[in-house]
């Protein structure tokens, strides 16, 4: 695994940030972390990239661990933080030729590796302009450029797509699931969940500083069943030994009723056709997107 973090905390004064965050995540793939505001996704994060401290837990990032080897863990980590941190006077070339060289990289490679990046995110153009002309989201890429200056074995993103327009969102997305094939493990915090899904191979979910969940692309899909008949839906749901059918969680069918199964496609398929023998009137049938998952996850979870 590339990134593991165990019984991990984090504490400013009395405020708990994270009370306790595992992580176990593999090389090459792509992981979304996701959760509501002021979860901790951000400081465990920070702890990932080596700039804050666990009180408590542990932390190895390629086989690193980030408090007693910073140095050598952070040369392993790119950084991209949700807040665009640059020098305005500077262009966008001598940014990254600047950070290169914090990172051992001569200058007239850093020149080459800086056009090759530019051109990766969309900003040839700008590459010789100051970087206070740029927009929100042009900074963003600017920033994205940053953290691969050094072509870094672990790339941690923390909203990365704030501020981007389409076209941008969907090169961020082509080079995210690109570096993940090339080897490169990718750690991304976001809110925007369908664009999300489509990127990542894993989920990690937060609540209340806590890592609830993490399910992996070989997790069979959670699947729903969504029907008006709520009493013959049930009787069906019992015959089949599934969980009892709940009211529909949102707006999409009024006075409906929904059971869920965990299943690969051919037995969900199976399901199916085995609800319609039944007589069941389905008037919705799919797996549940991870914006679903997650709202139905936390809800649980406060119940």
């Amino acid at each position: 695994m590339t990134i593991q973090a165990q019984a991990v905390r984090r504490s400013f004064g009395t405020n708990v940030a994270v009370a306790h965050a595992d992580l176990d995540i593999r090389e090459g793939t792509v992981t979304g972390l996701i959760g509501p505001n002021g979860c901790g996704k951000t400081t465990l994060l920070l702890m990932l990239a080596g700039l804050l401290a666990p009180d408590i837990g542990s932390i190895r990032i390629a086989g690193v661990n980030p408090v007693t080897h910073g140095h050598a863990a952070r040369a392993k980590i790119g950084w991209m933080p949700d807040h665009v941190g640059t020098w305005e006077s500077l262009t966008a070339t001598e940014i990254l030729v600047t950070f290169g060289e914090l990172y051992g990289i001569p200058e007239n490679q850093g020149f080459g590796i800086a056009h090759q990046l530019l051109e990766e995110v969309g900003l040839s153009k700008f590459a010789d302009r100051k970087v206070r002309v740029l927009s929100r989201g042009q900074k963003q890429r600017l920033s994205l450029a940053r953290a691969l200056v050094h072509d870094p074995e672990v790339l941690l993103l923390d909203e990365p797509a704030s501020g981007m327009d389409p076209e941008s969102r969907l090169t961020l997305r082509e080079i995210i699931r690109r570096r993940a094939q090339q080897g490169t493990t990718v750690v991304i915090s976001s809110h925007i969940l369908p664009e999300l899904e489509a990127m990542v191979d894993d989920v990690v979910m937060m609540q209340d500083g806590r890592t609830i969940a993490q399910e992996s692309s070989g997790t069979s899909p959670v699947w729903r069943i969504v029907s008006r008949d709520s009493e013959l839906l049930l009787e069906w749901a019992t015959a089949n030994g599934l969980a009892r059918p709940r009211p529909v969680t949102d707006s999409s069918v009024t006075g409906g009723s929904e059971v869920e199964f965990t299943a690969p496609e051919t037995e969900a398929s199976r399901y199916l056709s085995s609800a319609l023998q039944a007589g069941v009137t389905v008037v919705q049938f799919g797996s549940r997107s991870l914006e679903s998952r997650y709202l139905n996850m936390t809800t649980q979870k406060d119940a």
